[in-house]
Protein backbone atom coordinates (compact mmCIF):
# COMPACT_ATOMS: atom_id res chain seq x y z
CA UNK A 1 0.00 0.00 0.00
CA UNK A 2 1.25 3.85 -0.73
CA UNK A 3 1.83 5.64 1.89
CA UNK A 4 1.52 9.82 1.25
CA UNK A 5 3.37 12.01 3.30
CA UNK A 6 3.25 15.51 2.43
CA UNK A 7 7.24 15.23 3.45
CA UNK A 8 8.04 13.11 0.12
CA UNK A 9 9.24 16.09 -1.84
CA UNK A 10 9.44 14.28 -5.26
CA UNK A 11 5.67 13.48 -4.60
CA UNK A 12 5.10 17.29 -3.68
CA UNK A 13 6.96 18.01 -7.11
CA UNK A 14 4.48 15.54 -9.25
CA UNK A 15 1.63 17.12 -7.74
CA UNK A 16 2.97 20.54 -8.71
CA UNK A 17 4.18 19.57 -12.19
CA UNK A 18 0.70 18.58 -13.01
CA UNK A 19 -0.81 21.61 -11.61
CA UNK A 20 0.81 23.98 -13.78
CA UNK A 21 1.27 21.68 -16.67
CA UNK A 22 -3.07 21.20 -16.39
CA UNK A 23 -3.22 25.11 -16.49
CA UNK A 24 -0.94 25.52 -19.75
CA UNK A 25 -2.73 22.92 -21.84
CA UNK A 26 -6.06 24.69 -20.95
CA UNK A 27 -4.88 27.45 -22.02
CA UNK A 28 -3.63 26.36 -25.07
CA UNK A 29 -4.51 28.45 -28.39
CA UNK A 30 -5.23 31.14 -25.77
CA UNK A 31 -3.35 34.79 -24.69
CA UNK A 32 0.34 32.60 -23.08
CA UNK A 33 0.04 32.84 -19.14
CA UNK A 34 2.60 34.10 -17.54
CA UNK A 35 4.46 33.30 -14.24
CA UNK A 36 2.22 35.39 -12.19
CA UNK A 37 -1.21 34.19 -13.61
CA UNK A 38 0.38 30.46 -13.39
CA UNK A 39 0.81 31.20 -9.77
CA UNK A 40 -2.35 32.71 -9.54
CA UNK A 41 -4.41 29.71 -11.28
CA UNK A 42 -2.42 27.11 -9.32
CA UNK A 43 -2.28 28.75 -5.59
CA UNK A 44 1.22 28.13 -5.65
CA UNK A 45 3.75 30.49 -5.28
CA UNK A 46 5.60 32.31 -8.31
CA UNK A 47 9.26 30.63 -6.75
CA UNK A 48 7.42 27.11 -7.16
CA UNK A 49 5.67 28.20 -10.63
CA UNK A 50 8.84 29.17 -11.75
CA UNK A 51 10.74 25.92 -10.77
CA UNK A 52 8.54 23.93 -12.14
CA UNK A 53 8.00 25.90 -15.75
CA UNK A 54 11.95 25.31 -15.42
CA UNK A 55 11.21 21.86 -15.29
CA UNK A 56 8.75 21.02 -17.96
CA UNK A 57 10.39 23.09 -20.48
CA UNK A 58 13.71 20.97 -19.57
CA UNK A 59 11.09 17.81 -20.49
CA UNK A 60 10.20 19.29 -23.52
CA UNK A 61 6.38 20.07 -22.32
CA UNK A 62 6.44 23.89 -22.03
CA UNK A 63 8.75 26.70 -23.87
CA UNK A 64 8.70 30.47 -23.41
CA UNK A 65 6.20 31.54 -26.05
CA UNK A 66 6.25 35.65 -28.04
CA UNK A 67 5.46 37.94 -25.12
CA UNK A 68 2.57 40.08 -26.46
CA UNK A 69 3.03 43.76 -26.11
CA UNK A 70 0.49 46.23 -26.19
CA UNK A 71 1.30 49.43 -28.39
CA UNK A 72 4.21 47.77 -30.03
CA UNK A 73 7.69 47.58 -29.75
CA UNK A 74 8.16 51.41 -28.63
CA UNK A 75 5.77 51.04 -26.26
CA UNK A 76 7.53 47.93 -24.90
CA UNK A 77 10.47 49.78 -24.40
CA UNK A 78 9.21 52.62 -22.45
CA UNK A 79 7.75 49.84 -19.94
CA UNK A 80 10.67 47.73 -20.12
CA UNK A 81 10.90 44.20 -20.66
CA UNK A 82 7.68 42.14 -20.79
CA UNK A 83 6.59 39.70 -18.71
CA UNK A 84 7.73 35.99 -19.88
CA UNK A 85 4.98 33.82 -21.11
CA UNK A 86 4.91 30.20 -21.68
CA UNK A 87 2.67 27.61 -23.50
CA UNK A 88 1.94 23.93 -23.80
CA UNK A 89 3.90 22.32 -26.34
CA UNK A 90 1.40 20.28 -28.38
CA UNK A 91 4.09 19.37 -30.23
CA UNK A 92 6.06 17.34 -27.55
CA UNK A 93 4.31 14.25 -28.36
CA UNK A 94 2.04 12.53 -30.44
CA UNK A 95 -1.01 9.63 -30.71
CA UNK A 96 -2.12 7.18 -32.96
CA UNK A 97 -5.80 5.60 -33.52
CA UNK A 98 -5.79 2.83 -35.89
CA UNK A 99 -8.54 0.93 -36.96
CA UNK A 100 -7.62 -3.40 -38.03
CA UNK A 101 -10.47 -4.06 -39.89
CA UNK A 102 -12.01 -6.91 -42.32
CA UNK A 103 -11.08 -5.07 -45.28
CA UNK A 104 -9.07 -1.65 -44.36
CA UNK A 105 -6.69 -0.23 -42.12
CA UNK A 106 -7.25 3.17 -41.25
CA UNK A 107 -4.42 5.39 -39.23
CA UNK A 108 -4.91 8.96 -37.92
CA UNK A 109 -1.87 10.53 -35.68
CA UNK A 110 -2.17 13.75 -33.78
CA UNK A 111 -0.53 16.41 -31.25
CA UNK A 112 -1.18 16.11 -27.48
CA UNK A 113 -4.52 18.42 -28.08
CA UNK A 114 -5.65 16.34 -30.52
CA UNK A 115 -5.20 18.00 -33.52
CA UNK A 116 -4.64 15.96 -36.71
CA UNK A 117 -1.72 16.12 -38.47
CA UNK A 118 -2.16 12.81 -41.16
CA UNK A 119 -4.35 9.62 -41.74
CA UNK A 120 -3.83 6.78 -44.10
CA UNK A 121 -6.02 4.02 -45.45
CA UNK A 122 -5.19 0.89 -47.23
CA UNK A 123 -6.99 -2.19 -48.40
CA UNK A 124 -6.33 -5.43 -46.64
CA UNK A 125 -7.84 -8.79 -47.91
CA UNK A 126 -10.87 -10.02 -45.88
CA UNK A 127 -9.10 -13.47 -45.82
CA UNK A 128 -5.69 -11.80 -44.76
CA UNK A 129 -3.86 -14.41 -42.30
CA UNK A 130 -3.04 -12.87 -39.14
CA UNK A 131 0.68 -12.51 -39.72
CA UNK A 132 -0.26 -10.68 -43.13
CA UNK A 133 -2.60 -8.25 -41.48
CA UNK A 134 -0.72 -7.17 -38.53
CA UNK A 135 2.60 -6.80 -40.86
CA UNK A 136 -0.14 -4.31 -42.93
CA UNK A 137 -1.23 -2.43 -39.99
CA UNK A 138 2.69 -2.07 -38.99
CA UNK A 139 3.02 -0.38 -42.86
CA UNK A 140 0.33 1.27 -42.28
CA UNK A 141 1.58 3.38 -39.61
CA UNK A 142 4.86 3.62 -40.88
CA UNK A 143 3.45 5.68 -43.83
CA UNK A 144 1.00 7.92 -42.00
CA UNK A 145 4.38 8.67 -39.70
CA UNK A 146 6.44 8.99 -43.22
CA UNK A 147 3.65 11.42 -44.74
CA UNK A 148 2.80 13.08 -41.68
CA UNK A 149 6.67 14.34 -41.21
CA UNK A 150 6.42 13.23 -36.98
CA UNK A 151 9.45 12.24 -35.52
CA UNK A 152 9.15 8.68 -34.34
CA UNK A 153 10.23 9.08 -31.23
CA UNK A 154 7.45 11.73 -29.98
CA UNK A 155 4.91 8.99 -30.24
CA UNK A 156 3.66 8.46 -26.47
CA UNK A 157 0.36 5.76 -26.96
CA UNK A 158 -1.12 3.72 -29.78
CA UNK A 159 -5.00 2.96 -29.89
CA UNK A 160 -5.99 0.37 -32.27
CA UNK A 161 -9.85 -0.66 -32.82
CA UNK A 162 -10.99 -4.02 -34.12
CA UNK A 163 -13.56 -6.46 -34.41
CA UNK A 164 -13.87 -9.01 -31.24
CA UNK A 165 -13.77 -9.41 -27.22
CA UNK A 166 -10.92 -7.71 -26.19
CA UNK A 167 -9.34 -8.46 -22.84
CA UNK A 168 -7.98 -5.66 -20.77
CA UNK A 169 -4.20 -6.42 -22.05
CA UNK A 170 -5.08 -6.05 -25.36
CA UNK A 171 -5.46 -9.70 -25.94
CA UNK A 172 -7.88 -10.86 -28.49
CA UNK A 173 -10.11 -13.67 -26.47
CA UNK A 174 -12.75 -14.03 -29.69
CA UNK A 175 -13.01 -12.73 -33.33
CA UNK A 176 -14.79 -14.39 -36.00
CA UNK A 177 -14.65 -11.40 -38.36
CA UNK A 178 -10.63 -12.05 -38.69
CA UNK A 179 -8.85 -15.20 -39.44
CA UNK A 180 -6.14 -15.98 -36.69
CA UNK A 181 -7.37 -13.28 -34.74
CA UNK A 182 -9.01 -15.79 -31.65
CA UNK A 183 -6.15 -15.61 -28.92
CA UNK A 184 -3.70 -13.31 -30.83
CA UNK A 185 -1.69 -11.17 -27.73
CA UNK A 186 -2.59 -8.17 -30.48
CA UNK A 187 -1.45 -5.45 -27.97
CA UNK A 188 1.85 -7.17 -26.95
CA UNK A 189 2.66 -8.07 -30.79
CA UNK A 190 2.03 -4.26 -31.68
CA UNK A 191 4.15 -2.83 -28.77
CA UNK A 192 7.06 -5.11 -29.35
CA UNK A 193 7.14 -5.14 -33.03
CA UNK A 194 6.83 -1.73 -33.83
CA UNK A 195 5.63 0.72 -31.40
CA UNK A 196 7.99 0.86 -28.67
CA UNK A 197 4.99 3.00 -26.28
CA UNK A 198 2.06 1.55 -24.72
CA UNK A 199 -0.64 0.30 -26.84
CA UNK A 200 -4.30 0.18 -25.94
CA UNK A 201 -6.51 -2.31 -28.10
CA UNK A 202 -10.70 -2.07 -27.80
CA UNK A 203 -13.10 -3.59 -29.60
CA UNK A 204 -14.11 -1.82 -32.85
CA UNK A 205 -17.60 -0.84 -31.44
CA UNK A 206 -16.53 0.73 -28.36
CA UNK A 207 -14.24 2.92 -29.87
CA UNK A 208 -16.62 3.92 -32.33
CA UNK A 209 -18.67 4.92 -29.62
CA UNK A 210 -15.68 6.94 -27.76
CA UNK A 211 -15.34 8.72 -31.21
CA UNK A 212 -18.94 9.64 -31.68
CA UNK A 213 -18.62 11.42 -28.12
CA UNK A 214 -15.76 13.08 -28.80
CA UNK A 215 -16.61 14.42 -32.48
CA UNK A 216 -19.60 12.86 -33.80
CA UNK A 217 -23.72 12.68 -33.26
CA UNK A 218 -22.98 11.47 -29.29
CA UNK A 219 -21.12 14.96 -28.39
CA UNK A 220 -22.67 15.94 -24.76
CA UNK A 221 -24.55 12.69 -24.64
CA UNK A 222 -23.95 10.65 -20.99
CA UNK A 223 -25.70 7.16 -22.03
CA UNK A 224 -25.34 6.76 -26.01
CA UNK A 225 -25.48 3.13 -27.76
CA UNK A 226 -23.46 2.80 -30.92
CA UNK A 227 -24.60 0.24 -33.45
CA UNK A 228 -22.26 -1.08 -36.08
CA UNK A 229 -24.70 -2.57 -38.23
CA UNK A 230 -23.73 -5.41 -40.68
CA UNK A 231 -24.32 -9.09 -41.09
CA UNK A 232 -22.81 -9.59 -37.90
CA UNK A 233 -23.76 -6.16 -35.96
CA UNK A 234 -21.71 -5.49 -32.72
CA UNK A 235 -22.87 -2.00 -30.07
CA UNK A 236 -20.89 -0.40 -28.64
CA UNK A 237 -22.00 1.61 -25.05
CA UNK A 238 -21.23 4.43 -22.80
CA UNK A 239 -23.21 4.63 -19.44
CA UNK A 240 -22.37 7.99 -17.58
CA UNK A 241 -20.33 8.99 -19.76
CA UNK A 242 -17.99 5.87 -19.52
CA UNK A 243 -17.27 2.99 -21.58
CA UNK A 244 -18.83 -0.23 -20.71
CA UNK A 245 -17.22 -3.13 -22.05
CA UNK A 246 -18.93 -5.52 -19.13
CA UNK A 247 -16.61 -8.35 -17.38
CA UNK A 248 -14.86 -10.13 -19.70
CA UNK A 249 -14.79 -7.18 -22.65
CA UNK A 250 -18.15 -8.69 -24.32
CA UNK A 251 -20.81 -6.40 -23.20
CA UNK A 252 -22.77 -5.06 -26.94
CA UNK A 253 -22.44 -8.23 -28.62
CA UNK A 254 -25.52 -8.35 -30.52
CA UNK A 255 -24.69 -10.08 -33.34
CA UNK A 256 -24.43 -13.26 -31.44
CA UNK A 257 -28.51 -12.90 -30.29
CA UNK A 258 -29.42 -14.92 -33.36
CA UNK A 259 -27.88 -17.80 -31.26
CA UNK A 260 -30.50 -17.91 -28.72
CA UNK A 261 -33.14 -20.23 -30.61
CA UNK A 262 -33.36 -18.08 -34.29
CA UNK A 263 -32.84 -20.14 -37.00
CA UNK A 264 -32.09 -17.51 -39.69
CA UNK A 265 -29.06 -15.92 -39.68
CA UNK A 266 -28.29 -12.60 -40.67
CA UNK A 267 -26.53 -13.47 -44.09
CA UNK A 268 -29.90 -15.67 -44.64
CA UNK A 269 -32.30 -12.83 -43.87
CA UNK A 270 -30.49 -10.59 -46.32
CA UNK A 271 -30.09 -12.84 -48.91
CA UNK A 272 -32.47 -12.45 -52.20
CA UNK A 273 -30.89 -15.85 -53.80
CA UNK A 274 -31.35 -18.64 -50.98
CA UNK A 275 -27.67 -18.70 -50.50
CA UNK A 276 -26.63 -16.96 -47.31
CA UNK A 277 -24.12 -14.08 -48.31
CA UNK A 278 -20.36 -14.07 -47.08
CA UNK A 279 -20.33 -12.76 -43.14
CA UNK A 280 -18.22 -10.16 -44.43
CA UNK A 281 -18.82 -8.85 -47.90
CA UNK A 282 -20.49 -5.37 -46.89
CA UNK A 283 -20.62 -5.26 -51.15
CA UNK A 284 -22.90 -7.62 -51.61
CA UNK A 285 -25.16 -6.11 -48.54
CA UNK A 286 -25.07 -2.80 -50.22
CA UNK A 287 -26.05 -4.07 -53.18
CA UNK A 288 -29.18 -5.47 -51.58
CA UNK A 289 -29.80 -2.32 -49.70
CA UNK A 290 -29.59 -0.56 -53.51
CA UNK A 291 -31.97 -2.67 -55.69
CA UNK A 292 -34.66 -2.19 -52.60
CA UNK A 293 -34.34 1.42 -52.52
CA UNK A 294 -34.82 0.74 -56.60
CA UNK A 295 -38.05 -1.43 -56.36
CA UNK A 296 -36.58 -4.94 -56.27
CA UNK A 297 -39.25 -6.87 -54.55
CA UNK A 298 -37.16 -9.86 -53.25
CA UNK A 299 -34.91 -7.41 -51.96
CA UNK A 300 -37.28 -5.30 -50.35
CA UNK A 301 -37.85 -8.74 -48.64
CA UNK A 302 -34.86 -8.86 -47.67
CA UNK A 303 -34.32 -5.68 -45.89
CA UNK A 304 -37.65 -6.12 -44.27
CA UNK A 305 -36.45 -8.98 -42.33
CA UNK A 306 -32.89 -7.89 -42.10
CA UNK A 307 -34.19 -4.62 -40.17
CA UNK A 308 -36.59 -6.13 -37.99
CA UNK A 309 -33.81 -8.77 -36.72
CA UNK A 310 -31.65 -5.54 -35.87
CA UNK A 311 -34.65 -3.61 -34.35
CA UNK A 312 -34.64 -6.41 -32.23
CA UNK A 313 -31.36 -6.97 -31.21
CA UNK A 314 -30.53 -2.94 -30.48
CA UNK A 315 -33.84 -3.03 -28.98
CA UNK A 316 -32.54 -5.50 -26.52
CA UNK A 317 -30.01 -3.51 -25.70
CA UNK A 318 -31.98 -0.06 -25.05
CA UNK A 319 -34.64 -1.99 -23.16
CA UNK A 320 -31.41 -2.92 -20.33
CA UNK A 321 -29.33 0.22 -20.82
CA UNK A 322 -32.28 2.98 -21.45
CA UNK A 323 -29.72 5.51 -23.49
CA UNK A 324 -30.93 8.89 -24.44
CA UNK A 325 -29.08 7.86 -27.81
CA UNK A 326 -28.91 5.48 -30.61
CA UNK A 327 -26.27 6.04 -32.86
CA UNK A 328 -26.03 3.73 -36.51
CA UNK A 329 -22.47 3.22 -38.08
CA UNK A 330 -20.54 0.86 -40.24
CA UNK A 331 -21.53 0.31 -43.73
CA UNK A 332 -25.45 1.63 -42.44
CA UNK A 333 -23.65 4.66 -42.28
CA UNK A 334 -24.14 5.14 -45.71
CA UNK A 335 -28.15 4.29 -45.75
CA UNK A 336 -30.05 6.58 -44.68
CA UNK A 337 -32.66 3.70 -45.29
CA UNK A 338 -32.21 2.31 -41.85
CA UNK A 339 -32.66 5.32 -40.11
CA UNK A 340 -36.95 5.72 -39.91
CA UNK A 341 -37.58 2.17 -39.56
CA UNK A 342 -35.61 1.59 -36.97
CA UNK A 343 -37.00 4.84 -34.95
CA UNK A 344 -40.45 3.36 -35.66
CA UNK A 345 -39.62 -0.24 -34.50
CA UNK A 346 -37.98 1.30 -31.43
CA UNK A 347 -40.99 3.41 -30.11
CA UNK A 348 -42.69 0.30 -30.90
CA UNK A 349 -41.23 -2.17 -28.53
CA UNK A 350 -39.42 -0.08 -26.08
CA UNK A 351 -40.68 1.96 -22.99
CA UNK A 352 -39.16 4.73 -24.09
CA UNK A 353 -38.06 5.61 -27.17
CA UNK A 354 -34.11 7.15 -27.54
CA UNK A 355 -32.90 9.25 -30.35
CA UNK A 356 -31.70 8.11 -33.42
CA UNK A 357 -29.19 9.70 -35.66
CA UNK A 358 -26.76 8.39 -37.94
CA UNK A 359 -22.82 8.17 -37.40
CA UNK A 360 -21.03 11.53 -38.14
CA UNK A 361 -17.81 10.00 -38.84
CA UNK A 362 -18.41 7.40 -40.81
CA UNK A 363 -15.92 5.66 -41.69
CA UNK A 364 -13.71 7.43 -39.69
CA UNK A 365 -15.33 6.75 -36.69
CA UNK A 366 -13.30 3.40 -35.02
CA UNK A 367 -9.73 4.74 -35.88
CA UNK A 368 -11.17 8.14 -34.76
CA UNK A 369 -12.02 6.26 -31.11
CA UNK A 370 -9.16 4.74 -31.05
CA UNK A 371 -7.08 7.90 -31.40
CA UNK A 372 -9.40 9.08 -28.33
CA UNK A 373 -7.94 5.96 -25.78
CA UNK A 374 -4.27 6.78 -26.99
CA UNK A 375 -4.89 10.43 -25.63
CA UNK A 376 -6.92 9.54 -22.82
CA UNK A 377 -3.42 7.08 -21.86
CA UNK A 378 -1.32 10.03 -22.72
CA UNK A 379 -3.58 12.14 -20.81
CA UNK A 380 -3.37 9.80 -17.78
CA UNK A 381 0.27 9.95 -17.69
CA UNK A 382 0.90 13.60 -18.11
CA UNK A 383 -1.98 15.51 -16.08
CA UNK A 384 -2.91 13.07 -13.02
CA UNK A 385 -0.19 11.88 -9.95
CA UNK A 386 0.26 8.53 -10.05
CA UNK A 387 1.31 7.07 -6.90
CA UNK A 388 4.13 4.32 -7.35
Amino acid sequence: MTRLSGRDPSLLRRINSTAVLRVLRSRFGQAAPTLTDLAQATELSRPTVEGVIEGLVDAGLATEAESESPGGAEHAARRGRPARRFRFRAEAGHAIGVEIGAHRIAAVISDLTGALAGTVTQDVGEEAPAGERLAQAQSTVAELIRVSGVDCDSLRAVGVGTPGIVEADGTVRLSTALPGWTGLALGERLRDAAFGCPVIVENDANAGVVAERWQGAAAGAEDVVMVLVGLSPGAGSLIGGRLHRGFGGAAGEIGALHLLGREATPERLLSTTGEPLHPLDETAVARVFALARAGDERAERAVERFLQRLVHDVAALVLALDPELVVVGGWASGLDDVLEPLRGELERYCLRAPRVALSELGEAAVATGALRLALDEVESELFSVRLD
